[in-house]
This record gives C-alpha cells, structure tokens and sequence, in this order.
C-alpha cells in the first residue's frame, strides 16, 4: 500500500533538491534543441533507473537497528543540507547535438547524460536516505520518481521562463532547510530512542 503522506513529502524533498542540479540545466538545453517528448522519455527512463537503485540501497539501510539508521539518516541529511548551502551555481554545459533527430538517437542522448551524470548525486543518496528513513519503498520510489520527472518536465519545457520568475539561490536554500530539518528531526529519533 501506498502512503500519500511520505509520496508527497518524497516529492517535495526530491523535486526541491534537483531542481537547482545540473541535471536540470541539460534537460532544459536538450529540450531546447530537440523534441521534447523524445528527450523527457530517455530523461525519465534514466531517472526512473536511478531511483530503483537508490532505493535498493535504503532498503538494505532498514535491516541495521533503527536507532543507527535514524542517526545516519539524520547526519546524511545534514550533509545534504550543507552541499546545496555551500555549492556554486553551474553554468550549462554544451551538448553536443546528435547527427539525427530520431527518436532512439534523442532519448538516448538523454538517457545517457542524466544516468552518467546522476549516479552519486544528492538526490540519488537522498532517496536511499528516504527509502531508510520510511522503510516504505513504494512511496519513496514513487515520490522520488515523479518528483524527479517533474523537475525534468519542467526543465524541458517551461525551465527558462521558471528560472526568470524564482531565482534558483531561493529554491537551493528552501531545499537546504527541509534537508536540515529533515537532518534535526532524524538525529533527535535517534537519541530519544
């Protein structure tokens, strides 16, 4: 059964954390030079890979005693919170533009780029983190998949005109924060355990 509560938090936590990353500027230049349907499917494919994998690994965390994995979470969620503090923004990166504009050529242009560039990526470690936390991977998995989806569907189609109306600093420390609270209330389940 799926919980709503920890889909919707997943979500918020996910799509808050990824849509400053990198990742979102190369959906939002793909989107920009190709098809967008053809790009957001090997985007998606990608994300969707990514997510069962980080997902795995929390699951694994859930067979550790829990008072270790809610100080693990807690101090990882921490560390979280303090990259998306301390990191630099990132211009776009070239890509360089497939010989043709076919389907499989385009989406595996996308799906070769978010998969290299997101393995070990906060939003990856995140999830675990998440999937640890809730010991619920269904609900993880699918907030974290529609989150991520959400945030490649916006860089694809509408990230410039989002970019020009929220500045991206803002969206990185609201991120930070619910990381950091996230981080507080994990390591204080710990000790009160």
């Amino acid at each position: 059964m799926i919980s709503i509560t920890v889909t919707a938090l997943v979500f918020g936590v996910i799509f808050l954390a990824e849509l400053p990353d990198k990742t979102a500027l190369a959906g939002l230049v793909l989107g920009t030079r190709y098809r967008a349907s053809y790009v957001f499917a090997g985007v998606a494919t990608a994300f969707l890979l990514h997510v069962v994998l980080a997902v795995a690994a929390g699951s694994v965390l859930t067979l550790l005693p829990q008072r270790i994995v809610h100080a693990l979470t807690g101090v990882l969620f921490l560390v979280g919170a303090a990259v998306l503090l301390l990191k630099k923004d990132e211009g776009e990166e070239e890509i360089k533009k497939p010989a043709d504009q076919s389907f499989w050529r385009v989406a595996g242009t996308g799906f070769m780029l978010i998969f290299v560039a997101e393995f070990g990526d906060l939003t990856q470690i995140m999830t675990a983190n998440l999937a640890a936390r809730y010991n619920d991977p269904l609900s993880v998995g699918l907030g974290a998949v529609l989150g991520l989806w959400a945030v490649a569907g916006l860089g694809i189609v509408g990230g410039k005109a989002l970019m020009k109306k929220v500045p991206l600093r803002l969206i990185t420390q609201i991120a930070a924060l619910l990381m950091l609270a996230l981080g507080v209330w994990s390591l204080y389940e710990a000790v009160a355990a």
